[in-house]
């Protein structure tokens, strides 16, 4: 998550009030947890999702300059919660033996994606963080199935790439700074990124079996390379 807003302005009070908010939402992560202990069976599940939690919670209490979050953000800081959950279970290979309670978590996580830019709009608090918020938990998410994928199917570290390369877009637009300009909306964009999910979500059941989980993960790879050079090559031109 980049800095987006101007946060050297921000007052000592509107940020206690948003750490006491991220605070309070920690609550959610130890009842949900202990409501589902296959996925938090041991100190290492509990100590992932603890530290992926205090490294979003951080980082929001840094760019989040208006205090109170909002409902739009709270509804995605409890996605947050979901997310540090499914991560957690990544430890000692937790999440394989309750893989369909894994896979229902995730799901969850997915559909509240759009409940919180539903509330933003109709209480016209859509703000620049929001919709980065937003975006950083699907791409984290994404990568943590990545993740599970590769310890369940043993498919090779080149499932990695599907949820890593934004981030290699990102380390790249340090080297080249026109990659950093703001693309155009694209139906397409969301089309891919709404088949990663699926892809994955589909490869990661039992009931797949080990080669269609791979034509699964590849077609989600093959789609967001193309999508991803399609929007390079745009910008490399845009540029010159």
């Amino acid at each position: 998550m980049s800095s987006f807003s101007n946060t050297s302005s921000v007052s000592l009070p509107k940020r206690v009030y948003t750490l006491a908010e991220i605070a309070l939402a920690s609550l959610l992560l130890v009842g949900l947890g202990a409501m589902l202990p296959a996925l938090v069976a041991s100190a290492a599940n509990w100590w992932l999702a603890a530290g992926f939690y205090i490294v979003m919670g951080a980082l929001v209490v840094c760019f989040w300059p208006h205090g109170p979050l909002g409902w739009a953000n709270r509804v995605t800081l409890g996605r947050g919660v979901l997310v540090a959950i499914v991560a957690g279970a990544l430890a000692a290979n937790a999440f394989t033996n309750a893989i369909w309670l894994w896979l229902a978590v995730a799901v969850i996580a997915l559909l509240l994606d759009g409940v919180d830019g539903w509330i933003a709009r109709r209480t016209k608090t859509h703000t620049p963080f929001g919709a980065r918020f937003d975006m950083e938990l699907d791409a984290v998410l994404i990568l943590i199935l990545c993740i599970g994928l590769l310890q369940s199917e043993n498919l090779g570290a080149w499932v990695l790439l599907i949820g890593g390369m934004r981030y290699l877009f990102i380390a790249a637009s340090w080297f080249f700074p026109w990659l950093k300009a703001p693309l155009f909306e694209s139906f397409r964009r969301k089309a891919v990124c709404v088949w990663q999910v699926v892809a994955l979500l589909l490869a990661l059941t039992p009931l797949t079996s080990p080669l269609a989980a791979s034509l699964l993960a590849l077609s989600a790879l093959t789609t967001l390379i193309y999508s991803f050079g399609f929007d390079v090559w745009w910008l490399f031109k845009q540029h010159h």
